[in-house]
C-alpha cells in the first residue's frame, strides 16, 4: 500500500513536470493570443473613441432639448 501511493506521487510529480516543460516551450497558440488580445485592445480603443464623440454631441443635444424646454407653454 505505501509502495502504491509513493509511486503514485512519483508518477504525479514525472507527469506534471513534462507537462510544465512542454508548455514552456510550445508557442503554438502564441501567436493566436497576440492577436486576440490586440483585437481586444483595438476594439476598446475604439469604443473610448467612440463614446468620447458621441458624448459630447449627445450632452449638446440635450442642452438644446432642455435649454428649451422652459419657453414652452
Amino acid at each position: 500500500m505505501l509502495q502504491t501511493i509513493k509511486q503514485f506521487s512519483q508518477n504525479a510529480y514525472i507527469s506534471i513536470s513534462s507537462f510544465i516543460r512542454v508548455f514552456m516551450h510550445d508557442e503554438r497558440g502564441l501567436s493566436g493570443i497576440v492577436v486576440a488580445i490586440l483585437l481586444i485592445l483595438v476594439a476598446v480603443l475604439a469604443i473610448v473613441l467612440i463614446w468620447g464623440f458621441l458624448g459630447g454631441w449627445l450632452e449638446e443635444l440635450w442642452d438644446d432639448i432642455t435649454g428649451n424646454a422652459g419657453g414652452i407653454a
